[in-house]
């Protein structure tokens, strides 16, 4: 059977559409692989959204160039594919400036990567960047039970794709386009194959994941709250979790879908990317800083004990000292479990680009260590607080010694259990008894009352 190997790059949006095209590429014969020294397809899926992606890109195509000449030397032919938002960004250019490249994919379009890949074993190279996501969801393999079991208990299953919010530093709506969401049956399908499959947990994702507007099998037009709804009445389905979602969208529905759903878990990640209305404004982010807070304090109403995740740029064109205090300032006030935090960089064709006033790299830098540390205060205080606590554990796999069990509480913090005799996929009841700077550490307990919280007190 011939192999293929599929590098995936960036968000959890690429790691679904990497899972995607094993499936595609699946019913022309080929099985995948680890390594790409191994395989006949080489699929590079490719990410966009930060500085100096696209050299990455070619850098790894410079180290391809030699295992397809060697390979070829050795009378085996190899095909290569730069998919994803590079793919989609740069189009030909890619097979201008790297001749080993055979086919370049948008994700708006690797449904025909069959019809790309057999041009390429022509030698006809090909391209196609067409943004066509109805025909591509309508076009795509149910997915397959045995390649979902080998990717563990928890599967990513897109909702929607695209985005229509334009802020000014990002490319995602001229390399995913905009908001496009799956209809309600859709979803559900691709969503009872992966429980039938053994998954356990379920995480929707978007671009924009809470601006879901899908079509309902009543006729109505559904929200992600009604779609939640759904899923949490599908057989099988112990955990749902969705990302990424924009303040803008965060509606009434979906804020109480937190308090009724026992199965979505208290975990939210909800980028504010700013302290500073005037930076904010400049993003182009439709949200203030205090109607973000507010948003914050209705959706701990509703989930007293979720743990919030959230996204960060320093440093954007005419950030000011003061407005980096502010932006200090609303980490440290609402104190995120969980951040990612990024130096602004230019992004090619987005609004922001083309502003003056840049921030020089060396105050990035420093800006970017001074709310990092803070990040990282907030994070490690929010593992050593669930010391003592009983919390819930999806086990995953067997732990780094003998004896224990990797797994995931509902914060999605990673913990090493002991003492538990479960299967990956088995929900664990433990008492959280240390941290370590990326992990915790439990021993099990006895399994929780009916009816008890999903987070008790010592």
């Amino acid at each position: 059977m011939k192999k293929a190997f599929i590098k995936s790059y960036g968000c959890q949006m690429n790691v679904y559409d990497s899972g995607r095209m094993a499936d595609v590429v699946a019913e022309q014969g080929y099985s995948e692989t680890a390594t790409a020294e191994d395989a006949d397809l080489i699929i590079l899926n490719t990410c966009h959204i930060r500085e100096k992606a696209a050299e990455k890109v070619y850098s790894e195509l410079g180290r391809l160039r030699a295992l397809k000449r060697d390979r070829a030397e050795a009378g085996i032919d190899t095909t290569i594919v730069v998919a994803g938002c590079v793919a989609q960004a740069e189009g030909r250019e890619i097979i201008r400036r790297a001749p080993v490249v055979d086919a370049v994919v948008g994700p708006g379009s690797y449904h025909r990567l069959p019809d790309l890949i057999e041009q390429a074993q022509a030698r006809r190279k090909g391209v196609d960047a067409e943004f066509d996501q109805v025909e591509k969801f309508a076009a795509l393999p149910r997915p397959d039970a045995s390649r979902i079991r080998s990717r563990g208990v928890s599967a990513f299953v897109t909702v929607q794709e695209g985005c229509d919010k334009f802020c000014s530093f990002c490319v995602v709506p001229y390399t995913r386009g905009g908001e496009l969401s799956r209809p309600v049956a859709a979803v559900l399908d691709e969503a009872r194959a992966v429980l039938e499959a053994g998954v356990r947990e379920i995480t929707l994702i978007g671009q924009n994941v809470n601006a879901y507007h899908g079509e309902g099998p009543d006729g109505r037009t559904w929200s992600l709250g009604d779609l939640i709804r759904a899923v949490a009445d599908l057989p099988g389905v112990a955990r749902i979790r969705y990302t990424t979602s924009h303040p803008r969208d965060m509606s009434d529905d979906l804020v109480a879908a937190h308090a009724e759903i026992p199965s979505l878990m208290p975990y939210l990640h909800l980028p504010v990317q700013a302290g500073a209305d005037r930076v904010l404004k400049a993003m182009n982010r439709r949200h203030t800083a205090d109607e973000y807070r507010r948003l914050i304090e209705s959706i701990r109403a509703a989930r007293p004990d979720i743990a919030l995740s959230s996204d960060f740029i320093v440093g954007f064109p005419g950030e000011t000292d003061s407005e980096f205090e502010d932006t200090l300032r609303i980490a440290a006030e609402i104190g995120f479990a969980s951040s990612f935090s990024f130096k602004y960089s230019p992004r090619p064709g987005t609004p922001a680009a083309d502003i003056g006033d840049q921030v020089p790299e060396t105050l990035k830098s420093e800006r970017l260590q001074r709310l990092q540390a803070q990040l990282e205060h907030d994070r490690q205080a929010f593992n050593r607080a669930t010391v003592g606590q009983v919390l819930e554990v999806l086990v995953e796999k067997e732990g780094r010694h003998p004896g224990q069990l990797n797994g995931k509480t509902p914060y999605l913090q990673q913990v090493q259990v002991t003492g538990a005799a479960a299967q990956p996929g088995e929900l664990v009841t433990v008492r959280v008894t240390g941290t370590a700077p990326n992990s915790l550490f439990a021993e099990a307990v006895e399994p929780m009352r009916a009816g008890s919280p999903l987070v008790a007190a010592a």
